[in-house]
């Protein structure tokens, strides 16, 4: 049985909500599994999924180049020891110069790059002049480059701050159809920085994971039930608890089960049998909202368009497919920001970055 410290108990409280000794419990039962542990608790209605941001511990930058085609597109992280040395200019241009030499030599990993040419130099000595110029340890933590298949289209997008970049690919009909979609796939671009898709659809999405998210999502609804019972509010109903998580759950039996309680409804309700085909299609499209709601927090598709809630990422590249005459389909993004994945082992970043030399 691990050792549970103060530590951990304090770090899963912060992540989650959940209380100390729910904490500690979760802890015990999962032999100090950090992330055990979160699935243990979400599962009892007692904690949230854990809040990755406060795991990390970095600073640097996010860099994306895309060709003049729109071909290729290529991010970059960097990072560095201070916040104030990823604003200053020098290392702004070595994020930006690194980033293109990528591209350029269509370098695949971190050990390719260091053992590539730049300015005639290898890229490992290039970069340790630069550290030696700006005075702190730089660390070109990770990349990757997309490029678009014939009718295909690649776009970018770097938030203001510098830290949170996204590429994006799709596959159009035609060129024209992909020339015109460039500056449509910058906005889903900005969409995934702010909204933070993991998946690109629920047909990525693992039946397993589904249960096991399903089992946790049940458990907030009650428990959010629960308080609203307990408070009475006239306006704020109590929330219907879905029968699946994910349109990976429902299957052709499923949908068409759905549908003939829908039918069985409308005739409960003395409903015309002639307006039904104008009833029907809506309410399929709750059943499969109210009953998909992991997909809108995990997949891109399934998610709520940060310009227009009302509708999906996958209603709305359907629209301008209409609006543009020919199809648009998403094949692949990549989102970075600063620090993901660095847990918080210590307070001292210097020395990690120190240890990825």
């Amino acid at each position: 049985m691990a050792e549970i410290t103060a530590a951990m108990v304090k770090e899963l409280r912060e992540s989650t909500g959940a209380g100390m000794m729910d904490c500690k419990n979760a802890l015990s039962e999962t032999d100090g599994d950090f992330d055990k542990a979160v699935q243990l608790l979400r599962e009892k209605g007692l904690g949230k999924a854990a809040k990755k941001a406060d795991r990390l511990a970095a600073e640097g930058l996010v860099s994306v180049k895309v060709n003049d085609d729109f071909s290729s597109v290529t991010i970059t992280e960097i990072n560095s020891e201070t916040d104030f040395v990823a604003k200053n200019d020098q290392f702004i241009s070595l994020t930006k110069d690194t980033t293109a030499h990528i591209q350029n030599n269509s370098l695949q990993s971190v050990e390719e790059l260091h053992s590539s040419m730049i300015n005639g130099v290898k890229f490992e000595e290039y970069l340790k002049s630069q550290i030696a110029t700006i005075g702190e340890n730089l660390v070109v933590r990770r990349f990757a480059t997309l490029k678009s298949s014939a009718n295909g289209v690649v776009n970018g997008y770097i938030h203001t701050n510098g830290r949170i970049g996204v590429i994006i690919a799709a596959a159009c009909d035609s060129a024209e159809i992909a020339s015109k979609s460039r500056d449509f796939l910058k906005q889903i671009c900005m969409h995934i920085a702010a909204m933070k898709p993991s998946y690109l659809s629920y047909e990525e999405l693992d039946l397993s994971f589904v249960e096991s998210e399903y089992k946790a999502l049940v458990a907030e609804l009650e428990k959010e039930n629960e308080e609203r019972r307990r408070l009475k509010d006239p306006n704020k109903p109590e929330l219907k608890i879905p029968k699946f998580a994910s349109r990976k759950q429902l299957s052709e039996e499923i949908l068409k089960q759905a549908e003939e309680d829908i039918k069985a409804e409308l005739k409960a309700q003395g409903k015309p049998e002639k307006i039904w085909d104008n009833i029907i299609p809506g309410k399929m499209n709750s059943f499969i909202a109210d009953n998909s709601q992991l997909d809108s927090k995990l997949t891109l598709m399934g998610q709520f368009y940060v310009m227009d809630d009302k509708k999906t990422i996958e209603q709305v590249i359907a629209e301008k497919e209409k609006e543009l005459g020919g199809k648009i389909k998403i094949v692949e993004f990549i989102r970075f920001e600063v620090g993901e994945g660095l847990e918080k082992k210590t307070e001292d970043f210097a020395a990690e970055v120190a240890a990825q030399l």
